[in-house]
């Protein structure tokens, strides 16, 4: 009998609850579909956002604010165990506004937070004079903003890199090009099977971003899942004049700057295109003149995964316990509650705080009008 969890996925969540696994003595394997996977890592801004999320849903406001608090420590362990700098900075984030239609909106839904919250969700509403005293390079066009102390950003290609090698040296099994088909029961425990392979072992945990549509169905979970297009645009390196994370510009650590965001309904083509990218660039422009004369070196699209409302899904199967489907797209902001909060759940610990509200029976059963508001 198999005593192993086997986790299938690479990206951001698989390997955060990986990592959870591993630093509670779980023995775990890591099947990985390599390159050729649709990774929603790819297309990650490296935002760590409190701010917006959970409109319409107060449990993913409060699990959000948790995993952003528990950052710091999450990024000093790995750290400690790899010697990686993920360069999480949290001095707070602005959501700039272009109009005054914006600018309303999103007041809006932040009071809305606070009221839902009771009032535990600190933010202020920044007038131009107010916002050009804290960003100095911030244009014109830019009518006001919002801002929450709680967010903050990190390297997503360096938290993957540190996420991988903290696992594999807590003793998990990578194995990459594992491309798993079924999942069927061996006894009291479960078989996965792929591409001529089989793997035993007596839990799953699912986290292969769009793959878990169709291996959440064969456990009795539907996760509706439908892949939403971002592309982002990156240049050159420029001098220092943003420390702060905003929601269509950040400054890496590097120099370079990231441009996004944007949304479309593309399938599964993860392409990019000129009229996207033009719009990209001009919200950009709009937000930090300077930027007209800077070069762009890189532009590409990601599919991120999303849920018909746009909230996570953390669910163990009713028809195969042992095996649980982890659904969300924001592997970045809530990787720390993935690896010290939904890991431990998995081997046996308490749930999460209000875990039932992430469970896929929430589309069978409506009670309310729930939003999807998602930076």
């Amino acid at each position: 009998m198999s005593s192993e969890t086997i986790v299938v996925g690479g990206g951001l969540v698989g390997l955060a609850t990986a990592y959870g696994l591993a630093r509670a003595g779980v023995s775990v394997r890591l099947l990985d579909q390599g390159d050729v996977a649709l990774r929603a890592a790819r297309g990650n801004f490296g935002l760590v956002w409190v701010q917006g999320k959970g409109y319409g849903l107060p449990a993913y406001a409060r699990l959000t604010m948790r995993s952003a608090a528990g950052w710091p420590s999450f990024a000093h362990d790995l750290l400690s165990e790899t010697g990686i700098d993920v360069h999480l900075r949290q001095p707070g984030g602005f959501t700039l506004c272009l109009s005054d239609e914006e600018m309303a909106e999103e007041t809006r839904i932040l009071h809305w937070l606070r009221e839902a919250l009771g009032g535990d969700y600190l933010f202020e509403e920044l007038d131009p004079s107010e916002l050009r005293r804290r960003l100095p390079s911030v244009g014109t066009d830019v009518v006001g903003a919002l801002y929450c102390p709680a967010d903050g950003h990190a390297n997503p290609l360096l938290l993957l890199r540190a996420l991988t090698i903290a696992v594999q040296k807590r003793g998990v099994m990578l194995e990459t090009g594992c491309d798993i088909s079924a999942i069927e029961r061996d006894g009291s425990c479960y078989r996965l099977v792929g591409a001529g392979k089989s793997w035993s072992c007596d839990r799953v945990v699912l986290a292969a971003g769009l793959g878990n549509q169709s291996l959440a169905e064969q456990v009795g979970i539907s996760l509706g899942l439908e892949p939403n297009r971002g592309q982002i645009l990156i240049t050159e390196r420029v001098p220092s004049f943003l420390d702060y994370p905003t929601n269509y510009v950040r400054q890496t650590g590097e120099g370079t700057v990231q441009l996004g965001y944007s949304g479309e309904a593309t399938g599964l083509n993860d392409g990019v295109s000129t009229p996207i990218m033009s719009s990209i660039a001009s919200k950009a422009v709009a937000c930090f003149p300077h930027l007209a004369n800077v070069q762009l070196v890189r532009a590409w699209g990601a599919l991120r995964v999303l849920t018909p409302d746009g909230f996570p899904i953390y669910e163990q199967s009713k028809s195969f316990p042992g095996v649980y489907a982890l659904t969300c797209h924001s592997g970045v902001t809530l990787a720390a509650v993935h690896a010290y909060e939904v890991a431990p759940w998995i081997c046996g610990g308490p749930a999460p705080l209000e875990l039932e509200a992430f469970n896929s029976q929430r589309f069978l059963n409506p009670v309310r009008e729930v939003y999807n508001h998602a930076h």
